[in-house]
């Protein structure tokens, strides 16, 4: 029946009460030691706090950086021909003829005959250097 049940034998412990009187022996101090800022009410130590020694986060030094502007990969059409022979500039269009990876989603054509494939681009990823 359900009002009979009980916890298995050792699985539960009596709450230790602290601060009620010197026969309990967690009396008077209530475990804290003799006086001291541990000792206090209210206490709460900062976090990385090492006792005033220099913290290991300031010891360290600052690293990490990461720019939330995705810049473009840059292709020469000078060196690579083939980009500048197609007809229609695409980013698919031109991960078909050069190998990029699959996180490049700008591309940036310099260059000296861009303006010339300025008319060819069918795509707003894919732009040329400004001359």
């Amino acid at each position: 029946m359900l009002e009979n049940l009980k916890p298995a034998e050792g699985s539960t412990k009596n709450v230790k009460r602290i601060g009620r009187g010197q026969g309990s022996g967690t009396g008077k101090t209530a475990g804290k030691g003799n006086k001291g800022q541990k000792a206090r009410s209210g206490y709460k130590i900062k976090r990385g706090f090492e006792g005033g020694q220099q913290p290991i986060y300031k010891r360290l030094p600052k690293v990490g950086f990461v720019s939330r502007v995705t810049k473009p990969y840059t292709i020469n059409t000078d060196k690579v021909t083939n980009v500048a022979s197609l007809e229609e500039i695409t980013l698919e269009s031109i991960k078909s003829v050069y190998k990029l990876s699959k996180s490049v989603t700008k591309v940036k054509l310099i260059g000296s005959n861009v303006s010339e494939l300025k008319s060819k681009i069918k795509d707003e990823n894919v732009t040329t250097s400004g001359k």
